[in-house]
C-alpha cells in the first residue's frame, strides 16, 4: 500500500496510528464471487461505514486484504453486493474468511485468530436459533442467552464480548439493558474493559451505559462490577452556529431533560426529523426540555444554512474532533438520540417515532 493511501485509510478508520510495517491481513475464498468486488469497511463512529479498500475476487474465488494495525481491537466488515459480514481484528493477525456469494453473510466461516474463532462460535449459535425460530427468538431463547453469556464471561475484555452484547439480528437486540440479567452481563463487560482496557475508546461508554441503566432499573451494583468510579455523562464541547462553545454537561444542569440528538443535516430523513423535533420542542420547552443536536455533516456551510432558524442548540461535530466523542456514545447509525434526565444519561432511542413518548415519561 502506498504511503498516501495508508494515511488516508488510517484517517478514515479514525485510528490514531501512523503508517508502519505492523499490519493485519484478511484473506480467503468466496465461492461464486469470481470477478466481483469486495469492499473492506471500517466504522468511523459517525453513523457510517467508510471504505478502506476494494479488491477483486480472482478466478479461483480468492481475495487478500491488508491494513495498518490500529491502537486497539476493532470489528471490520466485508461487503459483497448488498450483504455484509463482520470480522474482528485484535492486533496484527491474519484472519481467514470463507463464504459463498449466494449467502455471503450467513454462510461465512472465520478462522486464523482467537478472536475470529470466538466470533465464529457466536455467529453459529445465533444462526441456529434464527433458522429454527426466527429473528425475534434471539431475545428470549434461554439456551442461546445462556450460551452467549458463558462465551462472553470467558473473555469479557475481548472485542468479541463487546460485539456480542450489542449484537442485533434485524431489528432485535439480543441483550436488553432494561433486563436485570442482561444488565449484569453488560456490567461484567464494562468492568473488564475498565480494568484491562482503560485507554480503549469504548471503555467510558460502557461504564456510563451500565451505571445509568442500573439507576434507571433500580438495580443494586453487583460486587463484581464497577463500583469505584462512576462516570456520569460523556462530555461534549462543540461550537454552535454563532461560534459559541456549548458544553453538554452545562446544558444538562440547566434543563430538566436534554434530548441529545446526533444527525446529518444533509441526510434524506433530516427535514422530517427536524419537523418532529420542532413539534416536541414547542410542546415541551416550557416544561424543562432542551435539545442539544450534534451535526455530523461533512459540509459545515450546509449545516450553518440548515441550522439558521432552529430554536434549539445545534453544534457542529467535525470528523477531526468528533470521532472519539461519538464512539463514547456508541453512535454507529444516524440519527441517534439519547435522553438526559437531571444530568444523567437514562435512555437511548434508535426509533425516531418513539422520541415524543420517551420525552413525555421524564417531564
Amino acid at each position: 500500500m502506498k504511503p498516501s493511501i495508508c494515511i488516508a485509510a488510517a484517517a478514515l478508520a479514525l485510528a490514531a496510528v501512523s503508517c508502519s510495517k505492523a499490519a493485519w491481513k484478511a484473506e480467503g475464498t468466496i465461492a461464486g464471487a469470481e470477478g466481483k468486488q469486495l469492499i473492506l469497511e471500517a466504522p468511523d463512529n459517525m453513523g457510517r461505514w467508510y471504505p478502506l479498500d476494494t479488491v477483486e475476487v480472482d478466478k479461483k474465488g480468492r481475495f487478500s486484504l491488508s491494513e495498518p494495525a490500529a491502537g486497539h481491537p476493532e470489528v471490520f466488515r466485508l461487503t459483497l453486493g448488498k450483504e455484509s459480514l463482520y470480522f474482528p481484528i485484535d492486533s496484527i493477525e491474519t484472519v481467514n474468511i470463507t463464504s459463498d456469494a449466494a449467502s455471503f453473510a450467513t454462510s461465512a466461516t472465520l478462522s486464523g485468530s482467537d478472536a475470529a474463532e470466538k466470533m465464529q462460535q457466536i455467529n453459529e449459535l445465533i444462526n441456529q436459533v434464527v433458522s429454527r425460530q426466527g429473528e425475534q427468538a434471539v431475545a428470549y431463547d434461554p439456551d442461546l442467552k445462556r450460551a452467549l453469556a458463558e462465551a462472553i464471561l470467558r473473555d469479557p475484555a475481548g472485542i468479541v464480548a463487546y460485539y456480542t452484547i450489542f449484537r442485533r439480528v434485524g431489528d432485535t437486540p439480543i441483550f436488553d439493558i432494561t433486563n436485570r440479567s442482561d444488565l449484569r452481563l453488560i456490567g461484567a463487560v464494562a468492568n473488564a474493559y475498565n480494568a484491562h482496557r482503560p485507554a480503549d475508546p469504548r471503555t467510558p461508554y460502557l461504564a456510563s451505559l451500565y451505571l445509568q441503566a442500573r439507576r434507571a432499573t433500580g438495580s443494586r451494583i453487583p460486587t463484581d462490577t464497577i463500583v469505584a468510579q462512576e462516570i456520569t455523562l460523556p462530555e461534549i464541547k462543540l461550537l454552535d452556529r454563532n461560534g459559541k462553545p456549548r458544553t453538554l454537561s452545562a446544558e444538562a444542569q440547566k434543563a430538566k431533560v436534554v434530548l441529545l440528538n446526533f444527525t446529518a443535516y444533509t441526510a434524506e430523513n433530516s427535514p422530517a426529523l427536524n419537523v418532529e423535533l420542532a413539534r416536541i420542542y414547542r410542546e415541551n420547552h416550557g416544561k424543562g426540555l432542551e435539545i442539544y443536536q450534534v451535526a455530523v455533516d461533512d459540509d459545515e456551510f450546509a449545516w450553518r444554512q440548515a441550522a439558521e432558524n432552529l430554536p434549539w442548540i445545534t453544534v457542529y461535530n467535525s470528523q477531526k474532533e468528533g470521532a472519539a466523542t461519538l464512539m463514547r456514545y456508541n453512535v454507529t447509525t444516524l440519527p441517534a438520540t439519547f435522553i438526559i434526565n437531571n444530568g444523567e444519561l437514562v435512555e437511548r432511542i434508535d426509533d425516531p417515532t418513539r422520541i415524543a413518548s420517551s420525552v413525555a415519561r421524564y417531564l
